[in-house]
């Protein structure tokens, strides 16, 4: 099972990420036996890449420093075959983000994209109303644009919410399942895209290794929304469904 496969191997994840949810994304990753990590500085970025098995880039409160940051460390990661997943959090938000995330396809090679179906229209230039963070409204054919992303950069795309969708643009696969209650605990998705860099680095077979991951990520929020009806104890028991199935696997 992939997140037993982790924590037998370790890995150092190099998360670039956003101030509201990093210590829910460090504790994600200690929970499945990975280690975090969560620098942003231009002058050691590029250093601290050299030693991690992979590189999430999440843009939930972007700013120009850490844009900057990003590029550096997503560049070194490139040179050195290190795999580089993009969180594209709001992209289609605001016209700086959605430049920067256009800039960043174009100059880094991402292993893949994790995003939610506003976050996609974005990327593929399809009118949309995005609400902030959230997915916001509008009309996409989710199968149609992901695989044309995943095709056009060469990457696997996963677009998560009701019911999840992933693609290399060969193979696809929708992934069903989960609880709503995961979109009520702020920095779920984010957390998801923390694993998928951490699956990625697991083995030799990524796409089947994301889609475990998928899979996996809604059924422990099945199994963490039974044990409790209140949204804090329901975080805590997020984390403790991943260090279960990293120690004990599936039931």
């Amino acid at each position: 099972m992939i997140f037993q496969t982790i924590r037998k191997q370790n890995p150092l994840i190099h998360c670039m990420t956003n101030y509201v949810v990093a210590n829910f994304q460090a504790n994600g990753l200690l929970a499945i036996g990975a280690s975090p990590v969560m620098a942003d500085d231009g002058h050691e970025v590029e250093e601290m890449v050299t030693i991690a098995s992979g590189l999430l880039i999440n843009i939930g409160t972007l700013n120009e420093r850490m844009k900057e940051s990003m590029l550096l460390a997503g560049k070194k990661a490139n040179v050195l075959g290190i795999p580089v997943v993009l969180d594209p959090v709001a992209a289609g938000a605001t016209t700086y983000r959605k430049q920067t995330v256009q800039q960043f396809l174009e100059e880094i090679k991402f292993a893949a994209i994790r995003c939610n179906i506003g976050e996609l229209a974005a990327i593929a230039n399809v009118d949309w109303q995005q609400k902030g963070v959230d997915s916001g409204s509008g009309s996409i054919s989710i199968e149609l644009e992901a695989q044309k992303i995943a095709q056009l950069y060469n990457c696997i795309v996963i677009v998560t919410g009701e019911k999840d969708f992933i693609t290399d643009g060969k193979h696809q696969q929708w992934v069903t399942g989960g609880n709503s209650q995961m979109t009520e605990v702020t920095g779920t998705g984010c957390l998801l895209s923390a694993l998928c860099c951490a699956s990625f680095t697991a083995g030799a077979q990524p796409f089947d290794q994301l889609l475990e991951t998928l899979s996996l990520y809604k059924k422990l929020a099945e199994k963490a929304a039974s044990s409790t009806r209140f949204i804090g104890d329901f975080q805590i028991a997020v984390l403790n469904e991943l260090h279960r199935l990293s120690k004990e696997g599936e039931e």
